[in-house]
């Protein structure tokens, strides 16, 4: 198993579908705070409500000028649905092909962990979550962001 991403390294760029299809970059968001979280697989009970957390916070996050990145090695079509299901209202990327997860040390036997990236306007991860609590996680992270200054 790779290692997670260090803080103060660059986030690793990647391309990739959401569940719309249209094609990610991370790149795409240089500029802005990033919030990338991994999760194991969409219609599980805790992605669910990670997902709902991140969801109910959109505004909060939003308001900040920060972006929410999902990622799963679920379909691009099974993502759609998932979000469609619980009305998310944020981005979520399908690694299929595991490549993403593998570069951020993020990768399990199968699927991904649930780990998350705060990653800074430059590009360069400013916070790492090795061990999330899925109910908790979306707010966790929108505090931190505020207390430790990253927005």
């Amino acid at each position: 198993m790779a290692e997670l991403i260090n803080v103060g390294a660059f986030a690793p760029d990647f391309e990739a579908p959401d569940q719309n299809g249209k094609i990610i970059h991370l790149s795409d968001f240089r500029g802005r705070v990033v919030v990338l979280y991994f999760y194991p697989r969409d219609n599980t009970p805790g992605c669910t409500k990670e997902a709902c957390g991140f969801r109910d916070l959109h505004r909060d996050y939003e308001d900040e000028n920060v972006v929410v990145l999902g990622v799963s090695v679920n379909s691009v079509d099974s993502h759609r649905k998932f979000a469609e299901k619980y009305g998310l209202n944020f981005t979520l990327i399908s690694d299929s092909s595991k490549t993403i997860a593998r570069a951020y040390g993020a990768m399990g036997a199968s699927s991904a962990k649930r780990v998350t990236f705060i990653i800074g306007r430059d590009g360069k991860v400013l916070r790492v979550y090795p061990k999330v609590k899925a109910s908790e996680h979306a707010e966790e992270v929108l505090q931190d962001l505020k207390t430790l200054s990253l927005i």
